[in-house]
Parts: structure tokens; sequence; C-alpha cells
């Protein structure tokens, strides 16, 4: 083998390989199963909250429901009806979050990013209360959470039917 072809060679697998590391870099993680509800150890509560994403953002009036379970896992579903507006889940060491009316969807392995704010409002109802980053407060009336820097928020009520 001549020196140019044994150097066009090296080139082709360095190629090959970059292709095969940056096609395989990004793996999507496999969506998690559908919850179901109705197994024991899930405390469920469902009411209305407004949403506002942002300070300068508009408020978003919704039904809310979460359900979380003594091991951590939660299920958070926010829905103007007819359509969900936020999915969020999560199981073990497994996280993901749906948009639907925006076709997006993200997840991941380990801790969810507390810049979600559906994840610390299941862990401050399961009385694990939020890191520094949020303010929550709960009364008779109802809770709120908020995001000290971005200003985003959630605030709402459970029906009194809506914890079993």
């Amino acid at each position: 083998m001549t020196q140019r072809a044994a150097e066009a060679r090296g080139v082709t697998i360095r190629a090959l390989l970059l292709v095969l590391f940056t096609a395989t870099g990004c793996r999507t993680l496999p969506p998690l199963a559908p919850v179901n509800l109705s197994e024991p150890g899930w405390t469920v509560r469902q009411g209305q909250a407004v949403w506002q994403s942002g300070k300068e953002r508009p408020e978003i009036a919704g039904e809310l429901l979460v359900a979380t379970k003594s091991n951590g896992e939660a299920f958070v579903q926010f829905t103007k009806t007819p359509f969900p507006l936020v999915i969020a889940q999560q199981v073990a060491n497994h996280w993901q979050v749906q948009f639907p009316t925006q076709n997006k969807s993200y997840s991941g392995l380990g801790t969810p990013p507390s810049r979600l704010i559906w994840f610390p409002l299941a862990e401050a109802l399961a009385r694990k209360l939020p890191t520094d980053k949020w303010s929550w407060h709960q009364d008779a009336n109802g809770w709120r959470l908020e995001n000290r820097a971005t200003k985003e928020r959630l605030e709402g009520y459970f029906t009194p039917s809506g914890a079993r």
C-alpha cells in the first residue's frame, strides 16, 4: 500500500468514526410508560391553577392534576380543556416533560432540571420543600410556588374530593 493510499484510508476511518460517534451521541431516551393512578400508593390531587411562565408572560388558567408516591414518583398534568398543555412524569432515575400543544418533549436521567416548575410542585406537595430557588406558600385558601429568579409561578387550590 502506498503512503497516499494509507493516508486516504486513515482519513476515511476517522470520518466514519466521527459520523458514528456524532450519530449516537444524542440518543433519545424511550418514553416513560403511562401512569396508572388507580394503583395503590398514589396520592392524587385535582384542582384549578394559574400558571405564568415568566414575569412578562400572560397567565394561563387551567385544571391541574398532581399525583405523588412516597417513593418519589410523580405525575403532573396541566390542562386547558380540552388540551393538555404540560405532562410531567418522574420515576426512579428517569424524568420527562411534554408540551403537547407545542409538539415538544424533554427527558433525562437523574434529577429533573430545577428550572421546570412542575417537578418542584410535586416535591413541595410531598412535603419535600423546594430549593432556595423556589418560594412555596400553602394555607387553607390554596398554594403558590414561584421561581425567585425568573418569576415563573403557579398558584391554585385543590378540590377537597381531589385528594384520595
